[in-house]
């Protein structure tokens, strides 16, 4: 193998490090800390398990259960150090078309989620078979009822259907204006 390292380093015009399984390094230790620190955040306040520092968030991810808000709070978390919480919609804030009272006055830092009904009653059916939970009908209504509510405060949201993690997290990104200084 070290007969082709000098070839290799003139070819590509950089100087090999010559250690063995060093393919790359920690570049930016602060970089590095701060999405560390963002991932510990998304997990201490998934699923709105804690309130008391959603002050410190750059965005809250809102929608009802199972459209894919802790995946992308983890994911904005690791790939950019975007301190992200999320928070479940249930059924009686969706009966009093208001947002939960928590979430009021982080109003400016909520991104909502939504999905296809007939996605979501996919979803729900693995986890809870035969359920209301994951009927059509459930879905339907709940999907409806918070997108109407999205509307009505005014909050930007995204169906994530059929889009990827990457997509979802660049869309909240350019919306909540979440720009390189956090990565």
């Amino acid at each position: 193998f070290s007969d082709y390292i000098s070839r290799m380093e003139s070819d590509l015009r950089q100087e090999s490090s010559h250690e063995v399984g060093k393919s790359h390094g920690l570049v930016d230790k602060s970089s590095y800390e701060s999405r560390i620190r963002a991932v510990n955040y998304a997990l201490e306040y998934d699923d709105g398990a804690r309130l008391d520092r959603y002050d410190q968030a750059d965005v809250v991810l809102v929608g009802v259960s199972r459209t894919g808000k802790t995946p992308t709070s983890l994911f904005l978390a690791l790939q950019y150090g975007i301190f992200t919480a999320n928070f479940p919609i249930t059924d009686s804030d969706l009966d009093n078309y208001s947002l939960p009272r928590a979430l009021k006055p982080h109003k400016k830092k909520l991104f909502g989620l939504t999905i296809s009904a007939e996605q979501l009653s996919r979803i729900r059916e693995e986890r809870r078979p035969g359920s209301p939970y994951a009927s059509l009908r459930t879905c339907q209504r709940e999907v409806s009822q918070v997108e109407e509510l999205f509307q009505l405060e005014n909050v930007p949201f995204l169906n994530v259907t059929s889009i990827s993690i990457e997509e979802i997290a660049a869309q909240i990104r350019l919306t909540r204006e979440l720009d390189e200084k956090h990565i």
